[in-house]
């Protein structure tokens, strides 16, 4: 299969996934409890247990839900996974923009960011294996959860640029990098071990994303 036809297949996939959830979504405040439940109940189950033996019935069983208010909301376990691949995305973005939200300034929001992040995936571990799994059980979802990152990272980058915030051009490619770097520091500091604190290691990632790697002037 060609990678053009890969690319067509999965934004296939994506347009049925958010058509059904669309459908289906609830609308009461008791079925957006109901789905919440079952959204963290979700992450449990596939991140202790892995998209394969995860069950339907133990999702229900740690939602403390019945197996029809399943079907409400998602036709399969592989409808479930994509939308938990999304609503981990949300919720990670939600958190760390109510942290930043009260930088003076793109640097400082980019630490502030870091430490946030690493805070989040402290009380998320399952974080990483659900989208990391994502790339072999929903690649779509697994590409949209990094892509919707970095649009609006890079909207970010763009709107301090004009704010003279920071040295102007390669939005895109330093958005992608800015994130790769969260990534494998949320993975070292805050899945594998705890060692340093989160305020610790996001200040020494300041001073390489405010200097570099070049001399500083003030020869520290």
């Amino acid at each position: 299969m060609s990678q053009h036809s890969s690319y067509g297949l999965a934004a296939k996939a994506k347009a049925r996934h958010s058509a059904g959830m669309q459908d289906k979504a609830p609308r009461t405040e008791r079925g957006r409890r109901t789905l919440r439940r079952l959204l963290d109940a979700a992450a449990a189950e596939f991140g202790e247990r892995g998209f394969h033996d995860a069950s339907i019935n133990g999702i229900t069983q740690r939602a403390g839900a019945a197996l029809g208010s399943f079907y409400t909301y998602f036709d399969s376990k592989e409808e479930v996974f994509r939308a938990l691949v999304s609503h981990m995305g949300q919720l990670t973005r939600q958190f760390i923009n109510e942290r930043i939200s009260d930088a003076p300034d793109r640097l400082t929001a980019e630490r502030k960011g870091i430490e946030a992040f690493i805070e989040f995936v402290r009380a998320h571990k399952d974080l990483y294996r659900i989208v990391m799994e994502a790339q072999f059980v929903a690649e779509d979802a697994y590409r949209e959860y990094y892509q919707v990152f970095e649009e609006a990272y890079r909207r970010n980058l763009q709107a301090a640029e004009s704010r003279g915030e920071i040295r102007p051009g390669f939005a895109e490619e330093r958005a992608w990098a800015l994130i790769g770097m969260n990534v494998f520091l949320g993975l070292r500091y805050g899945v594998w071990a705890e060692d340093k604190s989160p305020a610790e290691v996001a200040a020494a990632v300041a001073d390489l994303i405010n200097y570099g790697l070049g001399p500083r002037p003030d020869g520290k």
